[in-house]
């Protein structure tokens, strides 16, 4: 079945492509009828990434307490939590520094000499707080967080409960054996799920090619291409570190995550990509308590693409608007960026709404961010599979740190037939 949804998903992006050409040479010229019709394409993403989000919180919840249960004490849990968040700020770090490098080799903005107009931005700055975003990672009632899809809340509730199973000892053994079950329950329904993937990714690229066009790469793309040119080497980089640690296991890494990685960039959806990537880091044989307590934690801490295009994007709308910062400045920038993107768990456009602060918290042109809403959808592709990537790989060096055995986990077989 990998293969075959592999097969299935690259046959749903050269397909929704070409539905999304033909549609858009129909009815491209008429905004308002290209809309509608991409609505209709779209709604086979929208039930999938409905489904997804059905699926997310029990999978979550349950995956992590069963692996805190087995943790044995709250020790390795502080051990195992301290060297992954090494880990993302080092990442984060890294990925902000190469984006700041290649923005000013490459230079994608410069020669567009864009007049500043004080036009409104067409994102909401405002959404990121890092006071809120704190407050709002402590959950004031389970079932709120589950319904909202509130992945850190989930984590810190499931945190309780599973440091608490463990202190119990055996009192706690049926609510585990109750867990455990959940698990294999919700990984069956995950298989089911994935079944929809293709036609997800069929609808997803359609509708975005149906109302911005083909020809919206040719007008933007030299920051498309130079910017999915650093990606590139954000890849080898996050490759190349994983390496050092796993040693030739990186290639079998590569081959395991490839399924979740495709998803994430033909839907832009991380949260597509996480079932897969449970099952997928399971069968490289990630153990059960890491990989469902560090994903969790990495979709929010860990996104290096995201890192990356916050970096580039502000800077090429200074260049695009004729501005020349000094290199401090840009410094500071990065810094910025390293603290105010950790706030953006939740932020709908999230990457954008962090631009947009710091472009207004520098007096930069915030109605820069208009210029690149056009292919933001293309660029957000690129991204959220690199923040996939970067989430495996995180996990799978983590595991090698705590000197876990790489045979492959329990969980294949309870989704074997999904």
């Amino acid at each position: 079945m990998s293969r075959r949804l592999t097969t299935f998903i690259v046959a749903g992006m050269v397909s929704g492509i070409c539905a999304g050409f033909a549609a858009n040479q129909l009815v491209g010229d008429t905004p308002a009828a290209a809309k509608e019709v991409a609505g209709y394409f779209h709604l086979l993403a929208d039930i999938f990434l409905h489904l997804i989000k059905m699926i997310i919180a029990p999978l979550v919840f349950s995956t992590l307490v069963a692996g805190m249960a087995h943790m044995g004490d709250s020790g390795a849990l502080g051990r195992i939590g301290g060297r992954a968040m090494a880990w993302f700020l080092t990442a984060s770090l890294l990925s902000l520094a190469l984006g700041l490098v290649f923005v000013n080799v490459l230079a994608p903005g410069n020669g567009l000499h864009l007049v500043r107009t004080g036009a409104a931005a067409a994102v909401d700055a405002q959404a990121l707080n890092f006071r809120d975003f704190v407050l709002h990672v402590f959950p004031t009632s389970m079932v709120g967080a589950m319904a909202e899809n509130s992945i850190l809340q989930i984590v810190v509730f499931s945190i309780f409960v599973g440091v608490a199973l463990t202190a119990i000892g055996d009192e706690a053994k049926p609510i585990v054996t109750l867990i455990e079950a959940m698990v294999k329950v919700m990984l069956t329904v995950t298989g089911y799920v994935m079944r929809m993937a293709p036609l997800a990714v069929f609808g997803a690229l359609a509708a975005a090619i149906t109302t911005e066009g083909l020809g919206v790469l040719r007008t933007f793309g030299r920051l498309v291409g130079e910017f999915y040119l650093a990606l590139g080497a954000l890849w080898a980089l996050l490759i190349a570190a994983g390496a050092v640690f796993l040693g030739k296991r990186i290639f079998d890494l590569l081959r395991h995550v490839r399924e979740p990685v495709l998803l994430a960039f033909s839907t832009a959806s991380s949260e597509a990509a996480y079932p897969k990537m449970l099952e997928q880091l399971d069968r490289f044989g990630v153990p059960r308590r890491i990989y469902s307590f560090i994903l969790p934690l990495g979709y929010s801490f860990n996104l290096d693409g995201s890192m990356m295009y916050a970096t580039f994007a502000t800077l090429f709308i200074a260049q695009a608007y004729g501005i020349d910062l000094p290199i401090l400045t840009q410094i500071t920038i990065l810094l910025v960026l390293m603290v105010t993107s950790k706030g953006i768990a939740a932020v709908p456009r999230a990457s954008l709404v962090v631009v947009a602060a710091t472009l207004g918290q520098f007096d930069l042109p915030v109605e820069g961010i208009a210029f690149i809403l056009a292919v933001d959808h293309f660029m957000d592709m690129g991204r959220t599979a690199t923040n996939v990537l970067g989430n495996a790989i995180a996990t799978a060096v983590v595991s090698k740190w705590e000197g876990e055995p790489s045979a492959p986990g329990t969980l294949s077989s309870a989704t074997a037939e999904g």
